[in-house]
């Protein structure tokens, strides 16, 4: 059932927007608000035949809206699956008695079972390719006397090669709803010897606390592979996992065994412990707190041959595109290296980063990556064997302006054609759902008029609230927008008709659902102009279309000057 509902065309009515409700609406304030719309469309009120039909309708309408919030378990349904929930048949697997929150508990157990199944029929493909590329010769060339010695030119272009390749793939099977086969492989080239090896894991859900999965794998390089890996939770705050293998080769069979333990030190704070024994046997302790907004790790390591300190530190931006810039220092037996780099989000599905890497005995280094949904592309490029200045300086602005010239040039208009043909497909889909509610505005317009008449008469014998002019739609605002054209529409009176007592008050919902009110521009960003008169004084208001609005207010009083 969860699933034919995501599977349907979303509906637009809004039961809360209808009835100018806040979702958290108590049953008193849901009582006034639909007393108040009853006496404005009930169809006895109308004389003429197609105004009481269409009344009738609104009626109808509003009395369903009401009928379902006003009742908690049509409410708690209407609030997760929305009015198609309250449709679907088969309601029979989540008692009409039961408590709003057991109908929550039953809807997230659907979820899951419904995520089962989807593991059922998904593979899960993760991939990533690098290239790996020896730029050396743009600054490490030999002396021009040299050249000259050995017969070659000044004057030829640096030689740039690809040095090293690795690609990896992997893909899950789900086997049961406890069981997944797991199968990946590689292969490996550098300086043109090469390599490849394929390994099938088995994994089992023993419990909710833990899993257990047994490695197979073979290579030309390394032999077979027998492996056992276990994970387990201790307790709420702290998990363990072990991983043993046994590498079988001409020279014999090599042991390992690599252990850790895991500790939430606090909520965004975990520490480990790590145990490695075999041919690289290590200790390792680290810290990682990650927050909203930063992400710091710091780790030490004891071992055979690597022993180093290292630290990180990553900021989050708050921002559309997801932009983060990090930092790292590591040091040890191998020597130094600082790396600093950002990554941004490009479209819905890709994130570009690119990361300077400046080290003893490394030197500098260049490191482009791009995230494609499961696949990750990785391009190093070696720069240079010595810390050179222009080295670094190119490695940083190079990568920065290019990717600014490509995003103006080439990214921003791609995603704004993009979204341009996404709108257009949206308003031909909903062009006739649109129609329907603009009939509808219409004719609760029609319905308003006498009442409107009386709160105007009201109001301007006590120098209350009037309405003068409201548009709700798509303004244009920006300069560099001027060639779109402003798709708005006059809700002067449908806003009229909500003042009482000489204020008016809107919910936190799209007022694109309130009576008279329908959508002019689907998906698109909307807002609410309205110039209003209080106590014989000119006021003027923008609202998006999402946020409260409450008037009259001194803020929104316009100066004489003006």
């Amino acid at each position: 059932m969860a699933a034919a509902l995501e599977e349907d065309e979303i509906d637009n009515d809004d039961y809360y927007s209808l009835l100018n409700v806040r979702r958290e609406a108590t049953q008193d304030e849901l009582k006034a608000s639909y007393r108040c719309l009853c006496m404005l469309y009930h169809p006895d009120k109308h004389r003429d035949p197609e105004l009481k039909s269409q009344a009738e309708q609104l009626f109808n309408l509003v009395h369903r809206a009401y009928e379902v919030l006003s009742d908690p378990q049509s409410r708690a349904i209407y609030d997760i699956y929305g009015k198609r929930g309250l449709e679907v048949e088969g309601w029979e697997v989540v008692e009409r008695k039961r408590t709003p929150v057991e109908i929550r508990e039953e809807y997230e157990r659907l979820q899951r079972e419904r995520e089962e199944r989807r593991l059922q029929q998904r593979t899960n493909p993760k991939g990533t390719i690098s290239v790996g590329i020896d730029a050396t010769d743009l600054f490490d060339r030999y002396e021009e006397d040299y050249e000259e010695i050995s017969g070659g030119g000044s004057g030829g272009l640096p030689h740039i090669e690809i040095n090293r390749m690795h690609i990896s793939q992997s893909i899950e099977a789900p086997l049961t709803t406890s069981d997944t086969a797991i199968l990946s492989g590689s292969l490996s080239t550098h300086n043109g010897n090469g390599g490849g090896n394929i390994n099938l894991a088995l994994r089992r859900v023993t419990s909710a606390k833990g899993w257990g999965e047994v490695e197979f794998g073979a290579g030309d390089t390394h032999g077979p592979l027998f492996g056992l890996k276990i994970f387990r939770n201790l307790t709420s705050r702290c998990f363990t996992t072990a991983h043993c293998g046994m590498q079988f080769s001409s020279r014999g069979i090599r042991p390992g065994l690599t252990t850790m333990l895991a500790r939430h030190l606090d909520k965004n704070t975990m520490g480990y412990l790590q145990w490695r024994w075999g041919t690289q046997s290590s200790m390792n302790t680290s810290i990682v707190r990650d927050t909203k907004s930063s992400h710091l790790t710091f780790a030490v390591q004891l071992g055979i041959p690597h022993t180093f300190i290292m630290m990180s530190y990553q900021y989050k931006f708050q921002d559309d595109d997801q932009t983060k810039i990090k930092g790292s220092f590591k040091s040890g037996f191998f020597g130094t290296v600082v790396e600093y780099g950002a990554e941004t989000k490009i479209s819905r599905h890709s994130v570009l980063g690119a990361t300077v890497s400046v080290g003893v005995p490394q030197g500098v280094s260049l490191k482009i990556k791009l995230n494609r949904a499961s696949q990750t592309y990785f391009f190093p490029i070696h720069l240079t064997d010595q810390l050179l200045p222009s080295a670094v300086f190119y490695a940083t602005v190079g990568p920065l302006v290019f990717y600014l010239a490509i995003q103006r040039l080439v990214i921003r208009p791609y995603l704004r054609a993009q979204q341009e043909q996404e709108l257009e497909k949206q308003r031909e889909s909903s062009a006739s759902d649109i129609a329907k509610k603009k009939q509808e505005a219409e004719a609760a317009v029609l319905l308003m008029q006498e009442s409107v008449r009386r709160i105007i008469e009201a109001e301007e014998s006590r120098m209350g609230l009037i309405i003068l002019n409201a548009w709700y739609g798509k303004f244009v605002t920006d300069n560099s927008r001027k060639h779109e054209r402003a798709r708005v529409i006059d809700v002067t009176v449908p806003l009229q008709c909500l003042v009482k007592d000489s204020k008016l008050v809107l919910t936190e919902a799209s007022k694109a659902g309130l009576p008279g009110f329908y959508d002019p521009c689907v998906g698109e960003e909307k807002s609410l102009k309205v110039l209003y008169q209080f106590r014989g004084v000119m006021h003027q208001v923008l609202c998006g279309d999402t946020e409260a609005l409450r008037i009259p207010k001194q803020s929104h009083r316009i100066d004489n000057d003006s």
